[in-house]
């Protein structure tokens, strides 16, 4: 009686588990089926457009060795792209962390701060994008150029000037990406226990030395998930370099990323191989900048056990 027992409660145990997996798996498929239609089904036939010749049909690498030995403008995308890159991770992040810093206090309107700077990423990129080249960086009646002349200083031409619009562009993307980054990084020091900082005033540790020596360290995965996925968007900047210049326009060759050269070869020049190559060639650059960034990762991010 008892060993019948026992495999009953055993069978009954077993279509427990098997309705529990069936219910997980069907709550999962929507996702799973929206990552391999959007996803990985669209990578593989990148991959094998960019492997085809367009006016032959014949397999190869031959966009592959056009891009990397017969396009100049594809090095020049290259260096646009880091160069954005460098000129927004670092400064928005810093700002970010800043800013969650100030609003993690107890200060009157904080959480009208907080709305106020996560304003910007509710805004669609391409009206960000009018806004700050007509209102705010236009030479002629822009008001950054207004408020420099007031104290004696000629603006520069934001928009038309080769060796500038990069910096435009990239004031334009902080600004936008602040918000977002701050709210994560805001969430991540929330979570410090304040215990640390009950002992620190304790032993007469000042405001300075708390955030360097506690909040940082704490809240460090944060900073290190920030620093991925800003890393990650910034090497696919698109929107605000099509805003800013037109491939008519004598900014364009300084404005011109990866992304920008992916669209122009496919949907302007009708040549979705040698754009499935520069889209692969993307993928691996940031493949390859991540791998960096997580192979550092044990040098300076710290996970509390």
């Amino acid at each position: 009686m008892n060993i019948y027992m026992k495999q009953k409660n055993r069978f009954r145990s077993g279509r427990r588990s098997y309705s529990e997996w069936a219910w997980a798996y069907a709550f999962i498929a929507p996702t799973i089926l929206g990552l391999i239609i959007l996803n990985i089904i669209p990578f593989f036939q990148s991959v094998w457009l960019s492997l085809q010749d367009k006016y032959t049909g014949r397999p190869g690498i031959g966009n592959y060795i056009r891009m990397f030995t017969q396009d100049g403008l594809f090095w020049r995308s290259n260096l646009n792209t880091l160069v954005f890159t460098l000129l927004t991770v670092p400064v928005g992040v810093i700002l970010s962390l800043l800013f969650a810093s100030l609003l993690n206090r107890s200060i009157k309107g904080r959480n009208l701060y907080r709305g106020i700077f996560f304003l910007p990423l509710v805004c669609a990129p391409a009206a960000v994008a009018m806004v700050w080249r007509w209102v705010v960086f236009n030479s002629q009646s822009g008001f950054l150029n207004y408020l420099l002349s007031r104290v004696g200083i000629t603006g520069p031409n934001w928009i038309t000037d080769p060796n500038v619009v990069m910096f435009s562009i990239a004031i334009v993307a902080v600004w936008s990406s602040v918000g977002y980054d701050m709210v994560l990084l805001l969430a991540g020091m929330q979570s410090i226990p304040k215990v640390y900082y009950e002992a620190a005033k304790i032993d007469g540790v000042s405001p300075l030395q708390q955030f360097r020596y506690i909040t940082i360290p704490l809240v460090s995965p944060t900073l290190f998930f920030v620093v991925i996925m800003r890393t990650m968007n910034a090497l696919r900047q698109f929107d605000l370099s099509f805003m800013f210049a037109k491939d008519t326009d004598p900014t364009f060759p300084a404005v011109q990323t990866l992304i920008y050269l992916f669209y122009r070869e496919t949907y302007v020049k009708l040549n979705p191989n040698y754009g499935s190559a520069i889209v692969i060639w993307t993928l691996l650059l940031i493949l390859a900048l991540t791998a960096l960034q997580f192979r550092g990762e044990k040098k300076w991010v710290y996970y509390d056990s």
